[in-house]
This record gives structure tokens, C-alpha cells and sequence, in this order.
């Protein structure tokens, strides 16, 4: 029996990948890419219909994503990670160049606006 894939599809991993120019959005990395949840998947999460949808998902590298988890304030203060009850695209998300942004579930990414935060 063949397992049921709970993660996004290819057209979603591919919005996020270029929404994110294909680069880490904590620390630029163009090197061992993976997606990341902003609102964890478990604790029965993976059945809210957003969860796998593009603002709730980053492109980060696999150093970062396993930095998320070692150090949650900051993630949470960054939108990298979102605490529920809050909504992802509530949430705007610092990448690289400092920069906030508002991400969309249909892949766009949205400058914050200014003092937002």
C-alpha cells in the first residue's frame, strides 16, 4: 500500500521555490534546500486546508531549518515559525536583507508595511 503523501505538491514546492529565488530565507543559502512549515504540520495540523499552501511555507536551508527549532523566539519573532492560533498570512516573515513581507496562499510575497512590526 502506498503511503499517503501529507506534505505540499510539486506546483506549490515550486511556487514557494521561486517565490524565495530559490534561496534560504533566513540566511541566503542557494545549498541543501528543503521546505519548511511555519505552523507545524503535527498535533493533528496537517488537516487544516492551509497548512501545505504557500504562505504557511518557506524555502530554507536544512542548517537553518534545524536552527528554527533550537532557537524559537527568534524564529517566532521573524515569522519564521507561526504560533496558532495566529494565521500564516497574518504573519510577515523577515528575509535576508531584513525585509518583511506578507506571504499569500497563492505565492506572492508582499512588502509589510512600513512599522507594521
Amino acid at each position: 500500500m502506498a503511503r499517503r503523501r501529507t506534505g505540499p505538491t510539486d506546483v506549490v514546492r515550486a511556487i514557494v521555490f521561486d517565490r524565495d529565488g530559490g534561496a534560504c530565507v533566513r540566511c541566503g543559502s542557494f545549498q541543501d534546500l528543503t521546505i519548511h512549515h511555519r505552523v507545524n504540520r503535527g498535533m493533528g495540523g496537517a488537516r487544516e486546508p492551509w497548512i501545505n499552501q504557500a504562505h504557511n511555507l518557506l524555502l530554507v536551508c536544512t542548517v537553518c531549518n534545524s536552527w528554527f527549532e533550537d532557537h524559537p523566539r527568534e524564529s517566532y519573532e521573524a515569522g519564521w515559525k507561526v504560533r496558532r492560533p495566529e494565521l500564516p498570512g497574518e504573519v510577515e516573515v523577515r528575509y535576508p536583507d531584513g525585509s518583511l513581507y506578507v506571504l499569500t496562499p497563492d505565492g506572492v510575497r508582499a512588502m509589510a508595511a512600513a512599522g507594521a512590526r
